[in-house]
């Protein structure tokens, strides 16, 4: 009876999730089947403050690697943008950006795993339109 309940429950929520336009997003690097959040999640904002999209350092399969998702309402109001995900290894000084990817026009762009999990590190994303830059960042983790 509890089985038949939950299953019911659990099939009522989807629906109602899916309705509000609530959907839950598989984060796997390419070539890593399975990573973890590493830190806080950074945001790009652009120069009125509005977040355009989010910046996240992950680990997995022996590696660190660096996610920018940009946000849904800023891709239906622009028609181009370009943008990047690097995992940054901070070295006492200016950080040295690695295993930078970008993409065009997309939603998402994972940077290539970095191998500085004994490295503190952050992941850094940009997101690039018109004659517009803005950066973020990921909390930092040793």
């Amino acid at each position: 009876m509890f089985s038949k309940i939950a299953s019911t429950v659990g099939a009522a929520a989807v629906v109602a999730a899916a309705m509000l336009g609530f959907t839950a997003q598989a984060q796997a690097a390419p070539g890593c089947a399975r990573v973890d959040q590493i830190g806080s999640t950074g945001y790009i904002t652009n120069s009125a403050g509005v977040q355009i999209a989010s910046v996240k350092q992950f680990k997995g399969c022996n590696k660190n690697y660096a996610y920018t998702y940009v946000w849904e309402g800023f891709r239906n109001s622009h028609s181009q943008w370009y943008f990047c995900a690097s995992i940054a290894k901070e070295d006492g000084g200016r950080p040295t950006l690695m295993d930078t990817k970008c993409e065009l026009n997309k939603a998402e762009v994972w940077s290539s795993g970095a191998s500085t999990l004994s490295s503190c590190t952050h992941a850094a994303g940009l997101v690039q339109w018109g004659s517009n830059e803005r950066q973020g960042k990921s909390s930092t983790r040793c």
